[in-house]
């Protein structure tokens, strides 16, 4: 059945008076607690401890249950996600979510910040206000961004799709979204996972419209067969470093071929899907100095994950993992993004990670790289103030 903002939408699909509310049924949120409360825990390996080394840690997961059930507050954290305006709108014929916060820069300096997995569009709150409004903390105005906070398809409060989109084809609806629908004639993006691939079609497909990249990940990657390589040292680098990565990308793997099998699973489980995406927030959040309670707290946590249960969202966003197989980058033929791009490297970046910079500027147009000392894959929630000044010192060199 077809709703009356779904009617909208197709009747008028750049209607800016089609405002969208986060107002979870309380009989859905009953059904998710209920699940919840009646999860049957396993005995872990005698030897699991505190460590994580066979995945999420059973007696950390079980203790973020019980904290679930008893203390988290999702009707707080709904009035947290309403905070600012947002949208549902369709593009090409493919549901999309976003936030606008017209800031300080009052419509003229548009930035676009795409997530990947397992992330959803909320990463980015605690960066909103100093990106949109920085004299609130003492900043200038001058150095204000208007944020448009994209739901990539399937994620969070962007419908279902029909079927997994690409990266390209979502570059097309984000760049469609914003010179069409919401009239910027140009536009600068802030990506990282696979918002750095959309990041990167964006500059290689609409550089007339898309005018600066600043990611936190490469979205064009080597691969074994396809490493692009320079020289014989560059090749024992890149060869080197993926197959360290190999063993991390089962989740990939399983992802790109196998999602429904999974999802299955993961859709009736609220506390299984829990730990399906808090490993990957463990193992890629950088824990060398601060314990992963230390870096988020937990009802953080816990909002990441009912975004993709509220909306059964797990299920869609692994079709996005399929969705990565339909526009490869081919090295061989040496593609260009020539639209000015800004390399933010964390060093803890270990899905994904940072080829070297000499092999990075033959298919980037480099313009400013900046490492940090510390910070994994999730750069606006772990590092939110280096995050905001190096965006903020990149868009003023480029005179952006």
């Amino acid at each position: 059945m077809t709703t009356d903002i779904e009617q909208a939408l197709d009747d008028d699909p750049w209607a800016r008076s089609s405002p969208f509310t986060v107002d979870v049924s309380q009989s859905k949120l009953d059904d998710i607690m209920r699940r919840v409360a009646g999860y049957r825990f396993m005995d872990p390996p005698s030897d699991e401890g505190d460590s994580w080394k066979y995945g999420v840690n059973s007696k950390w997961l079980e203790a973020l249950r019980d904290y679930w059930v008893g203390e988290y507050d999702w009707r707080k954290m709904e009035r947290r996600l309403n905070e600012y305006p947002q949208y549902q709108t369709r593009v090409q014929g493919v549901p999309l979510h976003f936030v606008e916060v017209i800031g300080e820069a009052r419509g003229t300096r548009p930035l676009v910040l795409l997530h990947g997995w397992p992330g959803t569009h909320f990463e980015f709150w605690n960066v909103i206000d100093e990106l949109a409004f920085p004299s609130k903390s003492g900043g200038s105005a001058g150095d204000a961004f208007d944020l448009i906070i994209v739901s990539l398809p399937g994620f969070g409060f962007s419908p279902s799709p029909r079927e997994p989109v690409g990266l390209r084809r979502i570059a097309a609806l984000v760049n469609d979204l914003m010179v069409n629908g919401l009239g910027y004639p140009n536009y600068m993006v802030q990506g990282g996972d696979q918002g750095a691939g959309v990041a990167t079609w964006l500059g290689n497909d609409f550089s007339d419209y898309c005018k600066a990249i600043h990611v936190n990940l490469i979205g064009w990657r080597p691969s074994l067969d396809d490493d692009g390589a320079l020289n014989a040292e560059e090749h024992e680098v890149l060869q080197g470093t993926l197959l360290d990565e190999i063993p991390d990308l089962a989740y990939c793997l399983q992802h790109m071929t196998r999602p429904q099998t999974l999802a299955l699973g993961l859709s009736d489980s609220p506390v299984g899907a829990a730990a399906w995406l808090l490993d990957k927030v463990h193992d890629w959040t950088d824990l060398s100095q601060r314990s992963i309670d230390e870096v988020y707290d937990r009802d953080r946590l816990l909002t990441l994950v009912m975004i993709y249960l509220v909306n059964d969202a797990i299920t869609t966003s692994l079709w996005s993992y399929v969705g990565l197989l339909e526009d490869p980058a081919r090295l061989s033929e040496g593609p260009y993004c020539a639209t000015p791009v800004a390399m933010l490297k964390l060093p803890h970046e270990v899905v994904g990670f940072t080829p070297p910079r000499t092999w990075v500027e033959r298919y980037y147009n480099i313009v400013r790289w900046t490492e940090l000392d510390a910070g994994g894959h999730f750069a606006a929630m772990e590092r939110p103030a280096e995050f905001v000044e190096d965006l903020r010192k990149y868009a003023s060199e480029i005179g952006y």
